[in-house]
């Protein structure tokens, strides 16, 4: 399958706000009742304030995923310092995993930041999302166990960081 990693278009919103909530409700990371799966759902929301990126087919330009990324001190960042960006609901669909798709949104984001002249990136990611821990540290992310944060009792989340 030949993945195309860009900007996400007007066309692509609804289908990415839905991979996202397949991707974070189907894997149960996040349950069908909570009020986060509205803001999952709303892609043109984070298309519009931070940058969304989508994997498309690179043939059909149906969508396989996305990533929100914002940049420390902005609305979307939770842990990013102003020099840093960070990753925000990095999502891939079923049908789609197992291809290189969230590496390549991954390694979107690192090019972006650097383009943008960031010195790294910081952000944070659930325990259990184990798949994407190795995403992140084949493309030379590292944990950082002293930004680790609880933004809700109950709701652990760890921090991966790279400098640059």
């Amino acid at each position: 399958m030949d993945i195309l990693i860009r900007r996400a278009l007007e066309e692509d919103l609804e289908a990415a706000g839905e991979v996202t909530v397949e991707a974070f409700v189907g894997d149960g990371h996040t349950p069908p009742d909570s009020g986060y799966v509205q803001l999952l759902r709303d892609a043109a929301r984070r298309n519009q304030e931070a940058e969304l990126l989508v994997a498309v087919d690179a043939h059909s330009q149906a969508v396989l995923g996305c990533v929100t990324l914002a940049v420390g001190g902005t609305e979307w960042a939770d842990i990013a310092a102003p020099h840093e960006g960070e990753i925000r609901m990095l999502a891939v669909g079923s049908a789609a995993r197992g291809r290189g798709t969230g590496e390549a949104l991954v390694r979107a984001t690192v090019a972006r930041c650097r383009e943008l002249g960031l010195a790294g990136m910081a952000f944070s990611t659930r325990p259990a999302m184990e798949a994407a821990h190795r995403i992140y540290e084949r493309v030379g992310f590292r944990r950082t166990p002293e930004r680790d944060w609880e933004p809700a009792p109950g709701i652990d989340l760890m921090v991966y960081s790279i400098t640059f």
